[in-house]
């Protein structure tokens, strides 16, 4: 969309219009001090052309992902995305900047959410999901509200260390300013969470235990064990899921034990992008239905018996007054669950689960071949990701590399003070074995 300015006949027009002669005097309503009296830092306008060529330069500063050698995952994974993805949901029928609601001309769109809903039960397990979920993030906040709401008068949220960091700073800005009390269960050597810690900390005032699988460090948690010790003292069990893709080989949260699933779909036809697009998921049993946020749409029929779809069970937010709302969702992710829909229909069954299998085949191949860089961390399995620890301070290891457009993961140092040696590796179907060769050549010389 082209940038179109008000021209000077437009801004004394609209002057005019509201009685004012100029900018100082439409703003004469603001106290002079809370004014800024200095100079804005701000360059000289461009053309277009030029502002064109601007944009470009910057661009080109970027290191793309075809050209590098990249093994960072930790949320944000780099999965091929095949073309008809974007063809399709690039055509004109689903071109709209907001939800649509009115389900007499809104049919195509409330199908394809209706669709999405149903792929994210069938991936997890779990009877009834919603569809308006910002990111992994904020589903995982939002499922720690819902599991509140549904325990009324208990206080503590068990949470794993072993959750992805910035999942768990998002929890706790939600809860910040309610009676909450989170609790953080420690890894064991494995890589999983303490078992004997979750034993410890469960009591009739928790409200539930959330754990990630695979969870940050890449290994797969034993979720049917620990959601089984929470269930003796009726406390909910919410599986965090933050590489949607290993849902094709593991068994699903809802077999686990899940009360609750939340996670990312990035890794469903989204490609990796400065800071998104995401969509995150939410999923849950049937018995908690009604306190699911968020949008529903649901299968119906008209008087002639026809199939139709509908907006159904949840009152959104912007239905109801601001105090009464349960959640914070007031956001159109339909693009994204588009795309994720799509993605899934083109894969089927088999293709998501053979596509899983490719990355868990390729994470192994580099497991081995890293092995004379350094140690492998944690004993526990693993999918598409494994923690590595070298001799030397692995950030001091990125800043080398990158030099060379070798990114080999991602520093666990900075969000575990103990890890500082230690770095988290992912491999995808899109890492090629002569990158993951290269990759020990470079951390041997390292060492």
């Amino acid at each position: 969309m082209r940038y179109i300015p008000a021209t000077e006949q437009d801004i004394k027009k609209m002057m005019e219009e509201v009685g004012v002669g100029n900018f100082d005097e439409l703003f004469s309503m603001i106290p002079a001090a809370l004014k800024f009296q200095g100079q804005f830092s701000i360059p000289a306008a461009l053309s277009e052309q030029e502002l064109t060529e601007h944009l470009w330069q910057l661009s080109a500063r970027n290191h793309h992902l075809l050209e590098s050698s990249s093994f960072l995952g930790g949320g944000a994974y780099h999965h091929y995305s095949p073309a008809l993805v974007d063809a399709l949901i690039s055509r004109g029928e689903f071109m709209t900047s907001y939800t649509p609601y009115q389900p007499e001309i809104s049919q195509g769109t409330l199908q394809a959410i209706f669709e999405f809903q149903t792929y994210i039960c069938q991936i997890t397990g779990l009877d009834i999901a919603n569809a308006s979920m910002y990111d992994g993030a904020s589903s995982a906040a939002e499922a720690v509200l819902m599991a509140r709401r549904a325990q009324s008068g208990r206080t503590k949220v068990l949470l794993a260390r072993s959750v992805h960091p910035n999942y768990r700073k998002v929890i706790r800005t939600y809860t910040a300013n309610l009676p909450v009390e989170i609790v953080e269960l420690s890894y064991d050597a494995q890589g999983r969470v303490d078992s004997a810690g979750l034993a410890k900390q469960l009591d009739d005032n928790t409200i539930c235990v959330a754990i990630q699988s695979p969870n940050y460090f890449g290994v797969v948690e034993d979720q049917t064990a620990l959601f089984q010790a929470a269930k003796q003292r009726s406390v909910l069990g919410i599986s965090i899921v933050a590489e949607a893709l290993s849902l094709g080989i593991l068994n699903s949260p809802g077999d686990c034990g899940a009360d609750l699933c939340a996670g990312e779909a990035q890794s469903l036809g989204l490609p990796v992008g400065y800071g998104g697009p995401y969509v995150g998921f939410l999923a849950t049993r049937q018995n908690l239905m009604r306190m699911l946020p968020g949008r529903l749409v649901g299968m119906a029929k008209d008087q002639k018996g026809r199939r139709g779809f509908v907006l159904t069970l949840a009152a959104r937010e912007q239905h109801i007054r601001r105090e009464k709302a349960t959640s914070n969702i007031c956001t159109n992710q339909g693009l994204c669950a588009l795309a994720v829909t799509v993605y899934l229909s083109y894969l089927g069954a088999e293709g998501f689960r053979n596509l899983a299998l490719r990355n868990l085949q390729m994470a192994h191949y580099a497991k081995e071949k890293l092995r004379k860089a350094g140690r492998i961390a944690f004993s526990g399995p693993h999918f598409n990701e494994f923690v590595l620890e070298l001799s030397s301070d692995a950030e001091e290891v990125c800043r080398k590399l990158a030099g060379k457009k070798i990114y080999p993961g991602i520093p666990l140092g900075r969000y575990y003070p103990e890890f500082a040696r230690h770095l988290l590796i992912c491999v995808t179907e899109m890492t090629k074995k002569n990158k993951v060769d290269q990759l020990a050549v470079e951390l041997e010389g390292l060492r």
